[in-house]
């Protein structure tokens, strides 16, 4: 399981170079939510910490991650388990 804490994100490019560092992506990702779906092999268990605080701060941000992670989980790894607390 990998653990994130997103509690002090303020932005959506701060989320991105968060789970850049996170989920090793490599040096020619885009920032972009399409690279998140499909790019890089996702862990089977994410946990992210301090979900309520990100999305007060990064609204369109947190719709969009839960969005790419469930076409991820769709699309590559059913059995892909991610956690918002």
């Amino acid at each position: 399981m990998v653990t994130i804490d997103v509690a002090s994100v303020a932005s959506e490019d701060e989320l991105h170079r968060l789970l850049q560092r996170e989920f090793d992506f490599p040096d020619f990702y885009g920032q972009n939510w399409a690279a998140v779906s499909g790019l890089v092999l996702i862990p089977e268990h994410v946990r992210f910490v301090g979900w309520k605080r990100l999305a007060e701060h990064v609204p369109d941000g947190v719709i969009m991650l839960a969005d790419c992670l469930d076409r991820y989980r769709d699309l590559h790894r059913p059995g892909l388990r991610a956690e918002y607390l």
